[in-house]
């Protein structure tokens, strides 16, 4: 399969950046000057600038597209009004090998009653519009947009000042987006959300009006100390927040109630995709449950690792582990199962190569949260 490249290719390239495969897209880890541990300060101090352009992003429009794709995902998007955005899950619909698993969690902008965006995962894109395209009543048209738009992400404590710096409306309520122009005169949908645990913003433009604004948003930003920052930090500062990364706390494998993202289901709605096994589970209680590791000691968790007893009993499996550079030890998140009774502030380790090192557990976040 051809690798796929951000509209902002060029400009990673020339900004010295290590690029790797991420869900078939080639995608900048860290870039030079700095790597990660400088790019994940910039965006907890000051600010920094990632593109995030292999995020998909897909409309779905036509009379009721909106109680459409609500009676398709899980939250309740009545809980939200045109402007807004909230966070949902697509999941496997009752009836299907796997139901109340987890096909990709995404972002919707409710523009309005006949009017939604989507901006899914990368490696799920297809298959969450896909779904909805074979789903849509009459009317209703999905329409795949991810090579016509690209996604940046401002995030940091001086994200605001960047932005009112470019021209960009940043007044905004915490998941709720506005309509501007920046950038050389480009459109742009602003976004007040984001995956690092900061203030921040993601700017979505135009595919072929990127490189203007990605060149505007460093140009403004150049006084405060923007860096761009690569994917790299993107991981470790969304760890340090405990969020969920599809394929390692979300999957067609773990639920929404396994991984602690009940808040996220509306349990009164009265359809979405695998409702009844959601439902099911959630009365039952579930069989493993997601908790957070910090490191006793100086082993750093990492995806896979055996998470053992006080006695050597395996009772789960790490699914995310960094170095936090914010706390200076290792962090992770981790399956656990609920038979074994796990606590908060329980003592347990985890076997890095056939040694057994200490962890606590704790609920994320692991650093305090300024998203609001």
């Amino acid at each position: 399969m051809t690798t796929r490249t951000s509209p902002l290719h060029d400009r990673h390239l020339a900004a010295g950046a290590k690029l790797a495969d991420f869900s078939g897209w080639s995608m900048p880890i860290e870039y030079a000057g700095g790597g990660v541990l400088a790019e994940h300060a910039a965006v907890r101090e000051g600010v920094g600038l990632f593109d995030v352009s292999h995020l998909g992003t897909g409309t779905v429009r036509g009379p009721g597209a909106a109680a459409f794709v609500d009676s398709c995902l899980t939250n309740d998007l009545s809980r939200i009004g045109p402007g807004q955005a909230q966070y949902t899950m697509c999941c496997v619909p009752d009836g299907e090998e796997g139901a109340g698993g987890v096909v990709d969690d995404l972002i919707v902008y409710l523009h309005g009653p006949d009017d939604v965006l989507l901006v899914p995962n990368a490696a799920n894109a297809a298959e969450v519009l896909g779904r909805l395209a074979d789903a849509a009543p009459p009317g209703v048209e999905v329409v795949d947009r991810h090579t016509e738009v690209a996604v940046l992400a401002v995030q940091g404590p001086r994200s605001l000042q960047v932005l009112e710096l470019l021209g960009v409306p940043g007044e905004i309520g915490y998941m709720s987006f506005v309509t501007g122009t920046g950038g050389g005169g480009a459109e742009v949908t602003v976004c007040r959300t984001g995956y690092t645990g900061e203030h921040g913003y993601e700017l979505l433009v135009a595919a072929e009006r990127a490189g203007e604004m990605w060149d505007a948003v460093l140009d403004a930003g150049q006084d405060l100390g923007i860096r761009p920052c690569g994917l790299g930090a993107r991981d470790t500062l969304r760890t340090e927040m405990g969020y969920p990364l599809h394929g390692h706390e979300l999957s067609r494998e773990i639920s929404p109630v396994q991984a602690r993202a009940g808040w996220a289901v509306g349990w009164r709605k009265p359809a979405f995709w695998g409702r009844e096994a959601l439902l099911a589970e959630k009365e039952a209680g579930p069989a493993r449950l997601l908790w957070g590791l910090r490191a006793a000691g100086r082993g750093i968790p990492r995806p896979g690792m055996a998470v053992l007893d006080g006695d050597g009993s395996r009772v789960g499996e790490v699914t995310s582990g960094t170095f936090s550079p914010t706390l200076r030890v290792g962090i992770g998140l981790a399956l656990l199962d609920a038979a074994a009774g796990v606590a908060e502030g329980a003592s347990l380790t985890i076997d890095v190569r056939g040694r057994r090192e200490p962890v606590e557990v704790l609920r994320p976040p692991f650093v305090p949260s300024r998203v609001r």
